[in-house]
């Protein structure tokens, strides 16, 4: 019989109420520490030449999920037999760590309190810290727009994804969830260097975020209607432009984010001092501005909490129809 998890909604609160304190050691850390010394112990190994760099890959994107779902589900269960209470307040630490809410929330509103400022450079440098693209040059509305996709993109791999893996398998689930997204963001890119060795971290990110992230937008459309944004919008953006990413499954929540905020996101960006020309999510009804930013956090936190009020009642429902 499947049963109601306490240590999920109990994680997903203590990540509403503290975020991530920065002295507490964080298991992303350690998975990119992992990832690093694999990729160290493998590349020497194998010859460098795309099939030796793919095989390399392909070695690290299967070592590094089943470590962390081993050593996870291992923890969890000498945790339950030596207490069930210890059992509980490990997956509970766990659960919370899985989930990105209120760091992104609080990330992105300091980008926007430095743009209300007028300081650019500070938003520049506000902003850099949640988002993977060049922010030297930004103009104030790129930092504004790049801040918003951030939050969109991110609730799903940051809150809906690490849910639905731990409503599924608890904690040891949603950080192997947490292990696979680390390693498409470490070695994921296609420059030089990981352009054969990261693709089996990539094609596997792909692969776990096919179903979190469509669900995802459909909470992000949810959370437009609820919160006085524009959801019929959201809903006819995010059916028009869902596609509209070299990834399957980024632009999802952009485009229902785009719709419901009526403006633009999206467009050709600057990766290593690269222009790479991606396609534009949405319309360009209004300019992006500051206040933009609360808006999307206000739908992150809305929709944040339709995908859990959601996961937990379909697994309540489930675990009564076992009975």
């Amino acid at each position: 019989m499947m049963k109601l998890n306490p240590a999920i909604p109990c994680g997903f609160a203590l990540d509403l109420l503290l975020a991530d304190p920065d002295w507490m050691p964080h298991p992303v850390v350690y998975m990119g520490r992992a990832i690093s010394a694999l990729e160290d112990f493998v590349r020497p190994r194998l010859p460098e030449t795309p099939e030796g760099e793919l095989l390399g890959g392909a070695v690290l994107a299967a070592a590094l999920p089943a470590g962390t779902l081993a050593i996870t589900s291992g923890v969890c269960a000498l945790a339950r037999n030596i207490h069930p209470a210890a059992g509980y307040a490990v997956e509970t630490l766990w659960c919370w760590q899985a989930l990105a809410l209120k760091g992104l929330a609080v990330e992105s509103g300091r980008v926007r309190d430095e743009l209300e400022r007028g300081d650019l450079p500070a938003a520049r440098k506000a902003v850099a810290r949640i988002v993977g693209r060049d922010t030297q040059e930004l103009t104030a509305g790129g930092v504004t727009k790049a801040a918003v996709e951030t939050v969109a993109e991110n609730f799903s791999d940051g809150v809906a994804a690490p849910l639905f893996y731990m409503l599924i398998g608890g904690a040891p689930l949603a950080l192997t969830y947490k292990a696979v997204n680390t390693m498409d963001s470490m070695v994921g890119y296609k420059n030089d260097r990981y352009l054969y060795f990261g693709r089996a971290a990539a094609r596997l990110d792909d692969a776990v975020n096919v179903i979190p992230s469509r669900l995802a937008a459909l909470c992000w459309v949810g959370a437009a209607f609820l919160t006085g944004q524009d959801g019929k919008n959201a809903w006819k953006i995010w059916r028009r432009d869902r596609r509209n990413h070299a990834s399957p499954n980024s632009a999802q929540t952009e485009a229902a984010c785009a719709g419901a905020l009526r403006v633009q996101l999206a467009g050709p960006a600057s990766y290593f001092g690269r222009v790479v020309d991606k396609p534009t999510i949405g319309d360009p009804d209004r300019a992006v501005e500051p206040e933009d930013i609360t808006r999307a956090n206000r739908m992150l936190y809305t929709a944040g909490g339709l995908a859990l009020g959601i996961g937990l009642g379909l697994k309540a429902w489930a675990s009564r129809r076992r009975k």
